[in-house]
């Protein structure tokens, strides 16, 4: 319903849409007052600096990370190696 003066229904829950996720993911930097204030191009700003930001923090923890443990290899090759039932590669027989 379109009224003379007035938000749509639907324009003003994503004007506040908007505004909580600034506020929520702001990491306390804003208040409500102060976003509901921002004139409408600095608030569609923020909102795209912030959505950019943390689509990038998204993709870097989707990444697989490298191996970081402080197992040493040779360990690992001989788990490996007694886990298939071969003999490690290190191993000798004795004369």
């Amino acid at each position: 319903m379109l009224t003379f003066f007035g938000l749509t229904s639907d324009y003003r829950a994503s004007v506040f849409s908007q505004i909580h996720e600034i506020v929520f993911n702001g990491n306390g930097g804003y208040d409500y007052e102060t976003v509901y204030n921002m004139p409408v191009w600095l608030r569609r700003f923020t909102f795209n600096k912030l959505k950019e930001h943390y689509d990038q923090v998204n993709k870097k923890n989707k990444q697989p990370r490298k191996d970081t443990s402080t197992t040493p290899c040779w360990v690992k090759d001989a788990k490996t190696a007694a886990q298939s039932g071969r003999k490690p590669s290190y191993t000798v027989k004795r004369s």
